[in-house]
């Protein structure tokens, strides 16, 4: 039985693990730190219970399919609820600054959802079932054939059906152009436009092809597993185990061994040696092939990654509340400033936000499990450039700034409620991640870094090491690292058939 390490517990590791201990590999996956999931970790605090990262549940057919080919449900592990509404949106009152122009709640029905884009703007409900029946072919197209290709060259894609498609998928026309067709009014445009935000680059720098995620939005619907996200790790953790992976944590690796070609094995910074017939990095790509591999046996050099366009990092606080806040759903978007001038600080002129737009999370609102009783869960998040010098000043201010106006729009001091508060930043991202520039998301989604444009999922020095994870294909997501390491995994199959 061939050896297969796996360097990392995110969800595109602990995917890969999965499918490599079915094909019948011995897999042990090495974790960096004490807990699973990357940076799906959760920990808790004076009765508090925090996910670490992500918190938006989408496509959660994504989420059967994987449970399904170890004929398993998602049901068998954790509990989903719908969300309803999805989210809300809070807007700026263009003639008074600083105070709430519009809160708009997404509602989960479909009808429901119509009314309210119709109330705004008088005919965009038509508009809108136009765009989602796009969006619906592009998820259709894009999750059924793009993401599960391993994007070793332009070939793969070189079919005429596949071919045929691309003008519909509308991969050479951004978002932004697609969507200011179809609307006119700025907040229908900006809700629209929102979701791209997880991918790591503007909607005028991202493929229309990404409606896709509208689709996922609105139609599949926003869900959330009780007990939080960590939910998910917990499941895959114990597939894993019950398909014999071994399962080790606070081992991290210090160093890839090699000889003629090929890994023989990885040693961690105990000390400890792991020997492989197959390597497969679930850890952070730039990190492995600039700190883990010799020079002469990584795919790039220095220069390529400094020319990779990456998608944010984030400012985030984990904040317990010892009361019941008014106003916040599940999920609020804070969209009270500028957002053009928001994305030009990340993406254009990368600094610290003048003026941020934020996303405040309340999982108690649905989840009593992860508060004690009438408190609150507070998750926050600015997005912000990587690469940004952080500091305990730079947290305090913006903390300030985001609970003025958090203040301001629930009509409450939560300050003085609040009995835990713990940020978290690019020197959180490095240390926990080595994440390549203290990034959040990995690559930005544009189109010069779409499916084989990215770095490649096989290294071309090394005949049995692969990458997985969202700096290779497909990219940045909870459902796409899902699909990495399947992909990696057939991958590594393949090989080992030869």
């Amino acid at each position: 039985m061939k050896k297969v390490i796996v360097i990392g517990s995110g969800f595109s590791g602990l995917s890969a693990a999965c499918f490599l201990a079915k094909d019948g590999f011995s897999v042990t996956l090495l974790e960096k730190n004490e807990g699973l999931g990357g940076r799906a970790r959760q920990f808790e605090a004076d009765g508090f219970v925090f996910d670490m990262g992500p918190s938006w549940y989408w496509m959660p057919d994504v989420f059967e399919q994987f449970f399904a080919q170890f004929n398993k449900k998602v049901s068998d592990y954790y509990h989903l609820v719908r969300l309803d509404p999805s989210y809300q949106v809070i807007f700026q009152n263009p003639e008074q600054a600083g105070a709430p122009r519009d809160v708009l709640a997404l509602p989960a029905d479909m009808s429901e959802l119509e009314k309210l884009f119709e109330s705004i703007e008088p005919g965009s409900a038509s508009k809108l079932r136009q765009f989602l029946a796009e969006a619906e072919y592009k998820y259709r197209v894009g999750m059924g054939e793009f993401v599960h290709k391993p994007s070793h060259s332009l070939m793969e894609f070189a079919d005429l059906r596949i071919l045929s498609s691309m003008m519909r998928l509308q991969m050479f026309t951004s978002l932004s152009k697609h969507v200011r067709k179809l609307f006119k009014d700025e907040r229908l445009i900006q809700i629209l436009e929102f979701p791209v935000l997880f991918l790591g680059a503007t909607p005028q720098n991202t493929p229309a092809l990404y409606s896709l995620m509208n689709y996922a939005d609105m139609s599949l619907g926003t869900w959330y597993p009780m007990g939080g996200m960590h939910k998910i790790v917990e499941a895959m953790a114990d597939l894993a185990r019950e398909l014999g992976v071994e399962i080790k944590t606070a081992q991290e690796v210090s160093r890839i061994e090699t000889n003629n070609g090929k890994v023989t094995s990885v040693i961690t910074t105990d000390g400890h040696r792991y020997t492989a017939d197959a390597v497969v990095g679930g850890a952070d790509y730039h990190h492995i092939e600039t700190r883990l591999l010799d020079p002469e046996n990584r795919n790039y050099a220095p220069n390529y990654w400094k020319k990779r366009v990456m998608a944010p990092s984030s400012l985030l606080w984990y904040v317990g509340v010892n009361t019941r806040i008014p106003g916040l759903k599940h999920h609020n978007l804070f969209f009270d400033e500028d957002f053009g001038l928001h994305s030009e600080e990340i993406y254009t002129n990368p600094k610290w936000p003048s003026k941020p737009l934020f996303y405040a999370s309340a999982p108690s609102v649905t989840d009593p499990s992860v508060a004690p009783a009438g408190c609150e869960n507070l998750f926050l998040l600015i997005p912000v450039a990587p690469g940004l010098e952080d500091t305990p000043e730079v947290r305090a201010r913006y903390f300030d700034m985001v609970m003025e106006r958090l203040e301001r729009f629930t009509g409450m001091n939560i300050r003085q409620h609040i009995v835990y508060e713990r940020s978290y930043a690019h020197a959180d991202f490095v240390q926990d991640y080595h994440a390549f520039r203290g990034n959040a998301y990995g690559l930005a989604n544009t189109l010069l870094q779409t499916a084989f444009l990215k770095p490649k999922m096989k290294n071309r020095k090394l005949s049995n090491l692969w990458y997985t994870g969202q700096l290779t294909v497909p990219g940045p997501g909870v459902p796409p690292s899902l699909i990495s390491g399947q992909v990696v995994a057939a991958e590594v199959k393949q090989w080992s058939a030869r």
